[in-house]
């Protein structure tokens, strides 16, 4: 057997050159997650039903990014674009929550409520309307969604009242409610109590008397209330949604929890407001969904430090009149 010699540069070209060839396999090999499927490519654009490309990818970097670290094992994540319509007209809500899981290769988009804000009639409107969000913010008692990213966490189940059905059925409503954790601008999620629900209330609330309830007071009554879905509406900041899909997206995340991105952060709202003040043509403008955009002219985000004493002095200059007690229902 004859052994061959090469000079040493030789062999310092070949060890370089296997170094090379080593971190390319692996560099191929981190990058290949984050570039997305062609199964899910097709879900992208800017129609209703689809998501468009900056959120997917945000979402998308946000979850792979949780699941690298070790919190999260969930298959599925969640992406919302607050910049679309809620509400499509002629009773069709438009479709800006998507549930994406990749190892089954399921894409769904779905309705979800955004934040109403609030009128602070002589002071400050930071009001949304039922179809576009014009203002966000991560204030305090402000009602405004507030974009970035979140973790799922604890879910909570309280009894709100009962409602009497069509068929003359007393029935108790209990709601469940999933805590989100914020990161950035929505680091304060859990101080404003931000997380995600069904869109159902109890309204014009009257007590009945019913001592046998397990639900009864210590005087024997229990609230009694009209069920109200308001999906096709606003919320208090929160991300809403149908009785059927809270139903499903809970039983996702219960004891399992997963990222969501929400999509405007403030500096694409600062960047989109910008452009819209400079008349920038549409092509070099920062992502907006077209009509909502064209609607609302130029959207607003209200920085907590800013927003928080306006609300603060508004609440010291109109007091909140003395609560009164919930009356008594009329009739059987």
């Amino acid at each position: 057997m004859r052994l061959r010699f090469f000079p040493l540069g030789v062999v310092v070209t070949l060890s370089l050159l296997a170094i090379v060839i080593a971190l390319t396999a692996t560099a191929r090999s981190i990058a290949a997650p984050s570039a997305i499927p062609a199964w899910l490519q097709a879900h992208v654009g800017d129609s209703d039903g689809q998501i468009s490309t900056v959120v997917l990818e945000r979402a998308r970097a946000l979850y792979l990014k949780k699941v690298a670290q070790g919190a999260v094992t969930n298959p599925c994540y969640f992406a919302m674009d607050a910049t679309r319509p809620g509400d499509m007209g002629n009773g069709v809500l438009g479709r800006r929550y998507y549930v994406v899981c990749e190892a089954s290769q399921s894409f769904r988009a779905i309705s979800s409520g955004h934040g109403g804000g609030r009128n602070l009639k002589g002071t400050a409107d930071f009001s949304n309307g039922r179809r576009c969000s014009k203002n966000f913010g991560n204030a305090m008692d402000s009602e405004l969604t507030a974009g970035g990213a979140y973790m799922t966490s604890e879910a909570k189940t309280s009894f709100k009242g009962f409602y009497r059905t069509g068929a003359k059925q007393d029935v108790a409503f209990q709601r469940t409610f999933i805590q989100f954790d914020g990161e950035g601008e929505a680091a304060n999620a859990r101080q404003r109590v931000i997380g995600g629900h069904a869109a159902q209330v109890l309204r014009g609330m009257c007590m009945r008397k019913n001592p046998n309830s397990s639900y009864a007071d210590h005087d024997g009554l229990v609230p009694f209330g009209q069920l109200v879905d308001y999906a096709g509406g606003r919320s208090n900041g929160c991300t809403s949604w149908s009785p059927t899909d809270a139903q499903q997206i809970i039983a996702m995340v219960k004891d399992n929890p997963t990222t969501l991105y929400i999509y405007p952060e403030s500096r694409d709202i600062a960047a989109v407001a910008q452009a819209a003040k400079s008349h920038s043509p549409s092509g070099q403008t920062p992502y907006w969904n077209a009509s909502c955009l064209k609607e609302i002219g130029a959207p607003k985000f209200w920085p907590r430090k800013t927003l928080e004493p306006i609300i603060a002095q508004y609440k010291q200059d109109h007091p909140a009149p003395p609560p009164q007690p919930v009356p008594m229902c009329k009739g059987p």
